[in-house]
C-alpha cells in the first residue's frame, strides 16, 4: 500500500486525484504501478487501476492477471472493478472507502456479484487512515 500512496501522491503533484495503485505478482514482487493521470492525458479512462492492469498485461504479455492482487488507494469504481475481474485479478486490497463510487463493498460490490463468472477476493480498510486522508486533503484544498 505505501507504494501505492506513493503513486497517488504524484497524481496530486500532477494535478490530479490523488489515487495510486500497484499490481503484484503471484510471488508478490512488484509487477506495474499507475496513478490518476484523468487530468494530464483527458484520457476519462485513465484511472490509476485501470493503467496499473493495463501495464501489467503488457508486462506478463498476458491479459489474464491470475494469481496477481491489485492494491490501490481508493476502493474501486465500478469501471475499474469491471477491468480487474475481466483481467481475472485474483485479490484487491483497497485502502479508503468510496461510500459515492465505490464497487467493492461501499455503494455496489460488483467485484463479488455471484453471477459473475470471476470473483476476486476484497481485502478492504489497509492503511485505511492515511488513504483517506490524503484524498481528504487533496478535495478540501481544491
Amino acid at each position: 500500500m505505501r507504494s501505492a500512496l506513493a503513486g497517488a501522491a504524484r497524481a496530486e503533484a500532477a494535478g490530479d486525484v490523488p489515487v495510486g495503485a500497484v499490481v503484484l505478482a503471484p510471488d508478490g514482487s512488484l509487477l506495474a504501478s499507475g496513478h490518476n493521470e484523468r487530468e494530464a492525458t483527458g484520457d476519462p479512462t485513465a484511472h490509476a487501476e485501470v493503467l496499473a492492469i493495463r501495464r501489467a498485461a503488457r508486462e506478463t504479455g498476458e491479459w489474464r492477471l491470475t494469481g496477481c492482487t491489485l492494491v490501490v488507494t481508493l476502493e474501486p469504481c465500478v469501471m475499474c472493478a469491471g477491468a480487474l475481474v475481466q483481467a481475472r485479478i485474483d485479490r484487491v486490497v483497497y485502502g479508503a472507502r468510496d461510500e459515492k463510487a465505490g464497487a467493492a463493498g461501499s455503494l455496489w460490490d460488483l467485484v463479488r456479484d455471484q453471477r459473475l463468472n470471476h470473483r476476486p477476493e476484497v481485502v478492504a480498510g489497509v492503511l485505511e487512515e492515511e488513504c483517506a486522508t490524503q484524498l481528504t486533503a487533496f478535495f478540501r484544498h481544491r
